[in-house]
């Protein structure tokens, strides 16, 4: 094991592991993806063994997404709309396109925030002790 990585949660400061939540990168070393898959999390960290199946961020990954989508997408709909005049259709085909793309590239690091937040806290919904 790497002398560098620290020996527990306790050891990383909050915000670093958000960070590194955010980056979908292992919340305690900073090294290790955290997903294997789109939304599939990693058992355990690769470079250092951190243990994350037992972390469920469940709702709150969705949510945040909406939240952060929505404050985006909707001044921007408005800053949009008072300079240009799309045609009806045109509008319903970017802006639908632009919500979904922007969704979908914000929620895998929403659930990395999560699971580093959970993880770091030992939150409810890690049943490690």
């Amino acid at each position: 094991m790497n002398e560098s990585v620290p020996s527990d949660a306790t050891k990383v400061e909050l915000p670093r592991a958000m960070w590194r939540g955010l980056l979908r990168r292992c919340p305690r070393c900073g090294q290790g993806a955290l997903f294997k898959a789109y939304l599939k999390q990693v058992d355990a960290c690769a470079v250092c063994d951190e243990e994350y199946a037992h972390i469920r961020a469940d709702d709150a990954p969705p949510w945040l997404t909406i939240l952060v989508v929505g404050h985006i997408v909707v001044p921007l709909i408005f800053i949009v709309d008072s300079w240009l005049s799309w045609p009806n259709w045109l509008v319903m085909v970017i802006w639908p396109t632009v919500t979904v793309l922007l969704a979908l590239a914000v929620l895998p690091r929403a659930k990395g925030v999560f699971i580093a937040l959970i993880w770091a806290t030992r939150a409810p919904g890690s049943e490690r002790q």
